[in-house]
């Protein structure tokens, strides 16, 4: 790696940290430590995604047209003031406010930074990069979690406005790393800059394998993700009998799970086609509902219960680690030259919606539909297998395996086989 590249690094952990600091502790914050009750709690956690869906159609065109450093430091800023206000809000109103502002800075962080990603990579080297960037992200994640549990006390309300407090000058101090970075200039396609909003958006839609991806994107985070604190875990609860404790070990165990296989699974990876990949994460998750279904329906044992329960978010993460450097790279490589931030926060916009909806609808069926539940699931999980059988087909063979291309130019396809190909792959 260069200089640049591990100041993104280091980036990205210090945004995770920051926000392994508050996110597990926001709604107990809110209801409880400010006694605002349950209901403004739930607001808050909805105003994170509507901030998110406003301003990440926005990001994409302002990385493309400033870069994406100056976007990166706008949001670091704009999330420093959101947590710092949010430490010290008492009212309903000053809560909802700085959560808004909040989400608005850390929605737009990741598409910069993975934006910077790109530019500071080859193709042979960003499957690596996002793996790297994705391990970082959950070990940021649970460090910051776990030191924050020991911070935070009930009673008191200063030991949360300690803990926004230290979010936002990680977030600052992000900042401070980030204006150190010697960035590579981007290759920009002359006249990008000058296209409005609407026409740089149709030209994306205009993309099929984008779109393909887009639609495949969001039954995985809706699949998996949209499940982990909502629907998952009332099924947990209710069906299997799961408790508060063995809900944390199997969020640990997803973690771990990520830690350790990351880079195990990163060879494999590298060698096979992305959309057979992510086929494979299908039917691992599809198998891991399963596994799901028996904790809570299969009448075993209490530690039977607990045990396939916790497997079932190893599952996941096992998944999570043969994604990271699947589509983000996937991502990029179907983005015409010049437009990798449009992209990325596209797709970072299906990843919300997926976030938002995903808890509304398996929240109520997790907690009292439990078999319905899990078949449900089992079937967006198969459904995933299907549609990346089908992306494979969209793709070029380099889009869809960069390896079998070493040694050669790289090629950027905007939704079609380029000329000197043959035929696309098949999955």
């Amino acid at each position: 790696m260069g200089a640049a590249m591990r100041r993104i690094h280091v980036g990205n952990a210090l945004s995770a940290f920051g926000l392994g600091f508050t996110v597990p502790y926001l709604y107990v914050y809110v209801a409880q430590v400010r006694d605002l009750g349950a209901v403004t709690a739930g607001l808050v956690l909805a105003v994170f995604a509507v901030a998110a869906l406003v301003v990440l159609p926005f990001a994409g065109r302002a990385i493309v047209r400033r870069g994406p450093l100056p976007v990166l430091l706008a949001a670091l800023v704009t999330a420093a003031v959101g947590a710092l206000s949010l430490g010290f809000a008492a009212g309903s109103a000053t809560v909802l406010v700085s959560a808004a502002v909040l989400g608005a800075g850390q929605a737009v962080m990741q598409p910069a930074l993975a934006t910077m990603i790109v530019d500071c990579s080859t193709a042979e080297t960003r499957s690596r990069a996002f793996a790297l960037q994705f391990f970082l992200q959950n070990l940021g994640l649970g460090i910051g979690g776990l030191i924050g549990g020991h911070l935070v006390d009930t009673s008191r309300a200063e030991s949360f406005t300690l803990l926004f407090s230290i979010e936002a000058a990680m977030f600052l101090l992000l900042v401070v790393v980030m204006l150190t970075a010697r960035l590579p200039r981007a290759a920009k396609v002359d006249g990008v800059p000058a296209q409005s909003a609407k026409a740089s958006w149709k030209e994306l839609l205009g993309n099929r394998a984008m779109v393909h991806l887009c639609v495949l994107g969001f039954v995985l985070f809706f699949a998996c993700y949209g499940q982990f604190e909502s629907g998952l875990s009332a099924y947990g609860t209710e069906a299997a009998g799961i408790s508060t404790s063995t809900l944390g070990t199997a969020l640990a165990a997803n973690t771990a799970t990520i830690v350790v296989a990351q880079f195990a699974v990163l060879r494999f990876v590298e060698r096979r086609k992305r959309s057979r990949v992510i086929a494979s994460v299908g039917l691992i998750w599809a198998f891991a509902w399963a596994v799901a279904g028996y904790a809570g329906l299969g009448h075993g044992s209490e530690a039977m219960a607990t045990a396939a329960f916790v497997s079932t978010y190893a599952l996941f993460g096992l998944g999570e680690a043969l994604l990271s450097p699947t589509v983000a790279p996937l991502v990029v490589d179907l983005a015409p030259e010049g437009m990798a931030g449009q992209y990325n926060s596209a797709f970072a916009l299906v990843k919300q919606l997926a976030l938002a909806v995903g808890p509304a609808v398996g929240g109520p069926m997790g907690a009292s539909l439990h078999a319905p539940y899990i078949v449900t699931f089992v079937l967006f999980s198969l459904g995933i297998t299907v549609l990346a059988v089908r992306l494979g087909r969209r793709l070029t063979p380099v889009q869809n395996q960069p390896s079998s291309a070493l040694g050669q130019s790289r090629v950027v396809a905007q939704g079609g086989a380029p000329a000197d190909e043959a035929a696309p792959s098949h999955a």
